[in-house]
C-alpha cells in the first residue's frame, strides 16, 4: 500500500437545514489501498459522512481534498472519475431495464462509445463475479446481486475509491462473507480503496486495515482494530460492543483471571491463545500431546 492520500477529510462543522448538527471535528484521511471502516451505531453520521466524501454535501464549514484539490471545486465528472458512493439500498441507485443497461450508463456519460462500453462492462461484471448476467433484468436479480451490480457501476467508469454505505446490510450470512470477500478482492487484486460505513462489528477485524468509530457525528477512536476494540465499557459508550468472540476472552481475561496476552478478535486468533494455554498432556484430535 502506497502512502498517498487519497481523501482529506477535514469538516468542522455541518447542519441539516432543520438544524441538526450531523457532523463536527471530523479529521481523517484515507490512503490509496486502504480498506477502511467507518463504525458507529445508526444515526452516528456514517452515511452523512460518505456524502460529504463524494462531494454530495458541500455546506459545511471545512474542506475535503480528492488528491489535493478541494471536491467542491471539481466537476462532478472529475470527482466520479475517480470515486463513487453506493448506497444502503441498491433499488435507489439501481434504474435501467437489464444489467448491461445499467452497467454501461456511466461509462456513455463520461463519453466512452461502442466498443470501448462493452469492454469496461464486460471487465466490471467479471471482477464482481457477474459475467454472464449482463442480459438479465435488473428485477430478476437477488438482493446481493444488486449490491454487485451497484459497484460494477461505479468500476465500469473507472472508479479507483469506492465508498459504500452499509455493503452487507439486508444480507443473509453467505451473503455478507461473499460481499466482504468481493470487497477484500478488489481491495487487494485490483488496489481499489475501499471506504465502507458499517455498524457490523464481528465483520470489521476480519476485512479491515483501519478504522475510525463514530458517534454523534464526531470521530471518538481510530486505529488498527486490534488498538480499537479494547473494552466493552468503551464500546457501550458509543452504543457499539466489541466482537462476540472478543467480548468472550475478554470477560475470561478480566473477571475469570485466563491469562490470555491480548484479546483475540477474531476466531482463529483466539484458537491460537486457547491451545497455547491447554496443559501439553492433554488429548486433542484422540492423541495425547497433540499440539505440535
Amino acid at each position: 500500500m502506497e502512502d498517498v492520500t487519497r481523501l482529506s477529510v477535514t469538516i468542522r462543522s455541518f447542519s441539516y437545514p432543520d438544524g441538526t448538527r450531523a457532523l463536527r471535528d471530523i479529521n481523517l484521511g484515507i490512503r490509496r489501498g486502504e480498506f477502511v471502516g467507518i463504525l458507529g451505531s445508526n444515526g452516528s453520521g456514517k452515511t452523512t459522512l460518505l456524502k460529504a466524501m463524494d462531494g454530495l454535501i458541500r455546506d459545511y464549514t471545512g474542506v475535503t481534498l480528492l488528491d489535493g484539490t478541494d471536491i467542491r471545486k471539481l466537476s462532478p465528472k472529475e470527482i466520479y472519475g475517480k470515486v463513487g458512493l453506493i448506497f444502503q439500498n441498491p433499488d435507489e441507485q439501481l434504474f435501467a431495464p437489464t444489467v448491461f443497461e445499467d452497467v454501461s450508463f456511466g461509462p456513455l456519460n463520461m463519453g466512452f462509445t461502442g466498443s470501448e462500453v462493452s469492454r469496461r462492462v464486460g471487465l466490471a461484471l467479471g471482477d464482481v463475479g457477474m459475467e454472464g448476467h449482463a442480459k438479465k433484468s435488473i428485477h430478476n436479480l437477488s438482493f446481493g446481486q444488486k449490491k454487485r451490480i451497484c459497484i460494477a457501476g461505479l468500476l465500469a467508469m473507472g472508479h479507483q475509491i469506492l465508498l459504500l454505505d452499509e455493503p452487507t446490510a439486508g444480507l443473509d450470512p453467505m451473503g455478507e462473507y461473499k460481499m466482504m470477500n468481493l470487497l477484500t478482492k478488489l481491495n487487494r487484486e485490483q488496489g481499489v480503496t475501499v471506504v465502507m460505513a458499517t455498524h457490523s462489528v464481528d465483520l470489521v477485524p476480519l476485512f479491515l486495515d483501519r478504522l475510525y468509530i463514530l458517534s454523534k457525528g464526531q470521530i471518538v477512536r481510530s486505529g488498527p482494530p486490534a488498538e480499537v476494540f479494547t473494552a466493552p465499557e468503551e464500546m457501550a459508550q458509543v452504543k457499539l460492543r466489541l466482537p462476540h468472540i472478543a467480548e468472550l476472552i475478554y470477560r475470561l481475561k478480566n473477571e475469570d483471571g485466563v491469562p490470555f496476552d491480548n484479546i483475540p478478535l477474531t476466531v482463529g486468533e483466539a484458537r491460537k491463545q486457547l491451545l497455547a494455554l491447554l496443559p501439553t498432556d492433554i488429548t486433542l484430535n484422540g492423541k495425547a500431546g497433540g499440539r505440535s
